[in-house]
C-alpha cells in the first residue's frame, strides 16, 4: 500500500551510493546475493534473541534491496534474470524472519509464526501468479514502471512487511500478537488480490476474444 510512496523518497537518496558503485564495477546480481546472505543472518541472530543485531542485518539486506534495483536502472542491467533474483531472494528473506521468532521461543511463538508464514504464502503466490498473467498480456506498470515484472498492489506490502520486522525486533515480547494482526491484514491482501486479479484477467480475456 505504501510501497509507491516510499520509493519516490528512497529513490534520490540512493544515487550517489548508486552512482559509486557503477564506477567501481559492482553489478547489480551481486549486490543482490550478498544483501540477501547479510539479511540471512538475522535468522540465527534471531533464534539467539539477538533481536537489535538482527535489526542491524534487515536494515542491510533492505539497503542493499534498494541499490540493486536502482543500479541495474542507472547502468541499464535491468533484465528479467534479475528480477526473477531480486524477487525469489526476497521472498525467501521474508521467510526467514518469522522462523527466526520462532525458534527463539516455539512454545509462545510457534502458532502465530505459522499463521503468518502461511499468509506470506498467500500474498507472495497471488502477487506471482498475477505477474505471469500479465506479462502474457503486456499489462501497463503505470505505478512500477521501473519494475521487471507487473506488481499487484495490496493492503500489505514491502514497505508495511519491512516495518512489522521492525516492530517485531523493537518489540520481541509481542510478537505473537502483532503476527496474528499482520497475517489478518495479508489474509485481506489475498482476498482483493484474487479478486482483483482474476475480474481484470477475464477482462484482457474478453478484450483479447474480441
Amino acid at each position: 500500500m505504501l510501497d509507491k510512496y516510499v520509493t519516490q523518497i528512497i529513490k534520490p537518496l540512493l544515487t550517489p551510493a548508486v552512482k559509486l558503485l557503477h564506477k567501481k564495477g559492482v553489478t547489480p546480481s551481486q549486490l543482490t546475493v550478498v544483501g540477501f546472505i547479510i539479511g540471512l543472518l538475522a535468522l540465527p541472530l534471531l533464534a539467539f534473541e539477538l533481536w537489535y543485531l538482527a535489526l542491524g542485518a534487515i536494515i542491510v539486506n533492505r539497503v542493499f534491496d534498494g541499490l540493486d534495483g536502482a543500479l541495474a536502472r542507472y547502468s541499464k542491467l535491468s533484465s528479467s534474470a534479475g528480477g526473477f533474483l531480486d524477487i525469489t531472494l526476497d521472498f525467501l528473506f521474508y521467510a526467514a524472519i518469522p522462523l527466526g521468532f520462532i525458534l527463539a521461543n516455539p512454545a509462545q511463538n510457534a502458532i502465530a509464526g505459522a499463521i503468518l508464514l502461511a499468509t506470506f504464502i498467500g500474498t507472495g503466490s497471488s502477487f506471482l501468479a498475477f505477474a505471469i498473467a500479465a506479462e502474457k498480456f503486456k499489462l501497463d506498470k503505470p505505478q512500477f514502471k521501473y519494475k521487471s515484472f507487473y506488481y499487484l498492489n495490496g493492503l500489505t506490502e514491502g514497505t508495511e512487511t519491512i516495518a512489522l520486522f521492525f516492530a517485531f525486533c523493537i518489540w520481541p515480547q509481542h510478537f505473537a500478537l502483532m503476527a496474528y494482526v499482520f497475517a489478518f491484514a495479508c489474509a485481506i491482501t489475498i482476498i482483493t488480490r484474487i479478486y482483483g486479479g482474476y475480474v481484470t484477467l477475464k477482462q484482457q480475456e474478453s478484450i483479447t476474444d474480441e
